[in-house]
């Protein structure tokens, strides 16, 4: 099992407390003693703080791009827990990619979202993103020298 400092690795501005927990804003927040990081299949729903594990951000980054991008729309059960599917996960990785990546600002993302086609954005958020074209051109260029 992973020591309870790896777990928040993803929180650049933490620190690590001397109880083994994280401390963020003042507060020490202690992941529960039973997390495990296996991997889950690929159409099995995430919670909010795996989501966030896997992307390397803070939980309420999640749900600031919840109110800000309406394409966002994860699974909320009683309690207001949300249930990202496998497609709001590659969303969220394009707008991180979109963001941090290639320097967009939110409203830039929003225009951009607002504009792709779904089927577009299904693609861009999984890993294929817009250069998709410029790479298979390139592999098919590698593949012909080698040849």
């Amino acid at each position: 099992m992973a020591a309870v400092n790896d777990l928040f690795d993803f929180v650049p501005t933490a620190t690590t407390a001397e109880n083994g927990g994280l401390k963020v804003g003042g507060r020490t927040k202690v992941a529960p003693p039973n997390v495990k990081r296996e991997s889950k299949s690929a159409g099995a729903y995430r919670t909010i703080s795996e989501v966030a594990v896997e992307l390397g951000v803070a939980t309420h980054v999640l749900r600031f791009w919840e109110s800000k991008f309406p394409q966002l729309k994860p699974m909320k059960k009683s309690g207001g827990r949300r249930y990202y599917k496998a497609e709001d996960v590659a969303l969220l990785r394009l707008i991180q990619t979109l963001l941090y990546d290639q320097g967009m600002a939110v409203r830039g993302v929003q225009a951009y979202l607002a504009k792709a086609k779904k089927k577009d954005l299904q693609q861009a958020g999984c890993g294929m993103g817009p250069f998709v074209k410029e790479l298979r051109g390139i592999r098919d260029m590698l593949a012909g020298e080698g040849a």
